[in-house]
């Protein structure tokens, strides 16, 4: 199958408008909340007397609000327009972020990460969307610098709250208030205004765009994914029973920072020659494997360690490749495929962080491994049966068609 970027995409990558590099940079920081927790699960749970299903919940609330919230996003942006509902969302991360550091127990911090949640949704679906309108080189471009401000997001996230972790747990979460407040600041002043579309997107719309087979196999694909890379992520900082948080902290950066340059410098040219479904599909066995490779040698913490490093070299070209894939797969906007498909797989990570958390207590130390390797398979199977759908959506989309992607374009070019 031929890759399925469709813009030009001749420029550099660092050539962009200022404000694609102030989104860029507020992205970022939004994707750092991801990955900040990791480090200090341990010693939350052991601070506020909580078992490892309690403390896994600050995922479960994150990412089930986050995925819900996704469905409304488009219905906000349309009626506030882009800026305002990118500041929206900062303004309630910051709240909510030190809310979670002034809690008194593990109820508190489910409930205030719910919000984050919240606020992260309204600037995850924006941002894509704003990038991709504004960014110059083409789409292909855009979707890079978009999944290199994830990894770097969810790289530094660990680093950052293994360091102020080691002061304390709640370090992290006042932490990431101040570096959100700066992004705040950086899109009110670098960000053009952007007028409200033409055309308002309802709630129903993302719903509606499931309809479509290519984008529900991309979909359903990443639910099962997600049990996987949520697993991995939210569940092994208590299988490698680290309890120091930048130690942690280390771990989880090192897995950060290959997702992050297999984004940019090993994804594309791995498209270009293999085509979106083989690469996704070579990425998604290999993750697999890791997981249950890890599943079989839990005891062995150096392997942990190992294994999740490497996974992220597969995550990255994973994520990469699948975002570009859900912003070309369907006739619809690009921002209602964004929040459609993001609404499912955030919902998937929601419920695998939970069920790890549940299996890892009445179980086995190894059990969240082989459900995180079995979801990954069976994403691997819904890829595959879809196949057809996604290799004849790749010529559908050749320019934006969209009140609201003319808009971004509009914004970009102030």
């Amino acid at each position: 199958m031929p890759t399925t970027g469709t813009a030009d995409t001749t420029g550099s990558i660092l050539k962009q408008p200022v404000a694609v590099w102030a989104v860029a940079f507020a992205a970022v920081v939004s994707f750092m909340g991801i990955g900040l927790v990791d480090p200090i699960l341990p010693a939350i749970a052991g601070d506020l007397g909580a078992t490892k299903a309690q403390t896994l919940l600050l995922f479960t609330s994150y990412l089930g609000i986050t995925g819900l919230a996704m469905l409304v996003t488009g219905a906000v942006s349309s009626r506030f327009g882009a800026k305002r509902t990118l500041m929206g969302g900062l303004a309630l991360i910051v709240v909510f972020a030190a809310l979670a550091g002034s809690s008194g127990s593990i109820g508190e911090i489910v409930g205030f990460r719910a919000g984050w949640g919240l606020g992260n949704a309204l600037f995850i679906a924006t941002a894509l969307a704003t990038i991709v309108g504004a960014a110059s080189g083409g789409m292909a471009n855009a979707i890079i610098l978009y999944e290199a401000a994830l990894g770097l997001g969810i790289a530094a996230g660990p680093l950052v709250g293994g360091l102020l972790g080691d002061i304390s747990w709640r370090g992290p979460f006042f932490g990431t208030a101040v570096l959100m407040a700066v992004a705040f600041v950086a899109i009110a002043t670098l960000l053009p205004a952007t007028p409200r579309p033409a055309v308002r997107t309802t709630v129903a719309d993302p719903v509606r765009a499931l309809r479509h087979r290519g984008l529900l196999t991309v979909a359903g694909m990443a639910f099962l994914y997600n049990f996987g890379f949520f697993t991995l992520l939210a569940y092994t900082p208590f299988a490698l029973e680290i309890s120091s948080p930048i130690r942690l902290g280390f771990v989880f950066f090192g897995w950060g920072l290959c997702l992050a340059i297999a984004s940019v410098f090993i994804a594309p040219p791995l498209q270009r020659r293999f085509g979106s479904v083989g690469v996704i599909a070579a990425m998604l066995a290999l993750f697999a494997l890791t997981l249950a490779l890890e599943g079989v040698f839990v005891s062995h913490h150096p392997f942990l360690v190992v294994g999740t490093i490497v996974a992220g070299l597969f995550l990255g070209v994973n994520n990469t490749i699948v975002t570009e894939l859900v912003m070309e797969v369907s006739p619809v906007q690009r921002s209602t495929a964004s929040a459609a498909y993001s609404a499912v797989r955030f919902i998937g990570g929601a419920i695998a962080a939970w069920a790890a958390g549940e299996l890892g207590e009445v179980a086995a130390p190894w059990a969240p491994f082989a459900l995180g390797a079995v979801g990954v398979a069976l994403g691997l199977v819904v890829l595959l049966s879809g196949r057809r759908h996604l290799t004849a959506a790749s010529h559908h989309r050749v320019a934006p068609h969209s009140a609201e992607e003319a808009v971004a374009v509009t914004a970009g070019d102030a």
